[in-house]
């Protein structure tokens, strides 16, 4: 699949959301596997736009690409805005999610989302860009 580029606005996660689709179709994920990447895909998009542009009254654009494997379905965001490791910042356990509400600490819900819902993800900062790397492994439950 070719890459996607398209504005750093909120209104372009649907377009972001609609090539994850095409992607997992074209690998032939199972629908779970395909609903877990579309979201975690779909969360690392929303903080990229909210936090790394539009905070920061920034404009620049998103681009999100696909490589599909034998083994994996690859998809990347690649941007501009603030460098952000998601991983520097904490990340909820499991063990708070027991907890009752009002004992929880604030944040790290999304990157725990997106941990529990795709194979490996990875950040990079590399050439002035911030890299989400989300893989999904394909499987003999996941043909090729």
């Amino acid at each position: 699949m070719e890459p996607l580029r398209l504005p750093a606005h909120l209104d372009s996660l649907e377009e972001i959301g609609d090539y994850v689709v095409r992607a997992t179709a074209e690998a032939q994920l199972a629908a779970k596997e395909a609903w877990g990447l579309r979201l975690a895909v779909d969360e690392i998009a929303t903080n990229i736009i909210t936090h790394g542009f539009e905070e920061a009254g920034m404009s620049g654009e998103v681009t999100v690409s696909a490589a599909l494997t034998d083994t994996s379905l690859t998809i990347v965001l690649e941007d501009s805005g603030l460098p952000f490791d998601p991983f520097s910042h904490r990340v909820t356990t499991e063990e708070e999610l027991n907890l009752p509400l009002e004992e929880r600490r604030a944040g790290g819900l999304g990157i725990f989302l997106v941990l529990k819902s795709v194979d490996t993800f990875r950040y990079e900062w590399a050439h002035d860009l911030n890299r989400n790397i989300f893989v999904m492994n394909r499987t003999p439950e996941r043909p090729a």
